[in-house]
């Protein structure tokens, strides 16, 4: 297939709402093989398919039946109040819901990383703190919300690895160096999002031709306000399902994101 060029946005609104399932994925390739500067925006559908579980649907961690944590709400439990005030509390909910240690990339994680290879993907802006991107083979990645992978210590700034949260036998982690807290290095409720990661996804997301995003409903603000900053020739959304903006989409799949990505072809 070969993407016409449009007299009109209502022209263009046209073409792709008559096209059959069939063509639909005909178009994506199309528009892939078309655009010179893609961006993927993701969000955490793109890794349940890796079996780690979404915050909001009924399955989330947020409605995950635990009688230790019942107390408080799923939010506060992910928050810079939590971890200043109930420190004990934090990191014993932090270590049962979030070690993606061994967790793997799934086919979306692997597609991106080839299109990344190929020369056909600019770079991932995720709002997971999975790293499995990275494990996937993905070079170019902006981490909105931090990752669950680093921890540093609050005072001396020093870097900790993956396992050293997830293994230490204290109840509240210590810097070896200098005694204060280490903490991981995520975007808690009441903090901001890390300056460079987030420049760096405005950069792609202004250079970009053709914004493709997946697994998220656009819910959470920092990713809609990314999404609404993209002003390119066109827009793809991949989700389960109902996402903001859907309105503005050309090509909108409700379906598993790994069962579209592999329809990408790249040869």
């Amino acid at each position: 297939m070969i993407i016409p060029e449009f007299q009109s946005q209502k022209e263009k609104e046209k073409f792709f709402t008559a096209l059959t399932p069939e063509q639909k994925t005909e178009a994506l390739n199309a528009l892939i093989r078309e655009s010179d500067h893609i961006v993927f925006l993701g969000g955490a559908g793109v890794s349940t398919e890796s079996g780690i579980p979404d915050f909001r649907s009924k399955d989330g961690l947020y409605h995950k039946k635990d009688r230790l944590f019942s107390r408080y709400k799923p939010e506060y439990l992910l928050s810079y109040d939590c971890l200043n005030k109930k420190p004990a509390v934090f990191f014993d909910y932090f270590r049962k819901n979030l070690d993606c240690r061994n967790i793997m990339p799934n086919d979306a994680h692997k597609k991106l990383a080839e299109m990344e290879k190929a020369g056909k993907l600019d770079g991932v802006i995720t709002q997971n703190i999975d790293g499995l991107h990275q494990k996937a083979g993905s070079k170019c990645v902006s981490e909105i919300h931090g990752s669950a992978l680093r921890s540093y210590c609050v005072s001396c700034r020093r870097d900790y690895g993956e396992d050293f949260i997830f293994e230490n036998t204290e109840e509240v982690p210590h810097c070896p160096k200098c005694g204060k807290v280490v903490r991981p290095d995520v975007v808690l409720y009441g903090e901001f999002l890390p300056q460079r990661d987030y420049e760096q996804a405005i950069a792609w997301i202004r250079y970009a031709d053709l914004l493709i995003i997946g697994g998220t409903s656009l819910e959470v603000g920092s990713a809609a306000q990314l999404a609404h900053m993209y002003h390119g020739s066109y827009l793809i959304i991949i989700n389960k399902g109902k996402t903001k903006m859907e309105g503005k989409a050309d090509l909108v799949f409700h379906d598993s994101i790994g069962k579209i990505m592999n329809q990408i072809r790249l040869d």
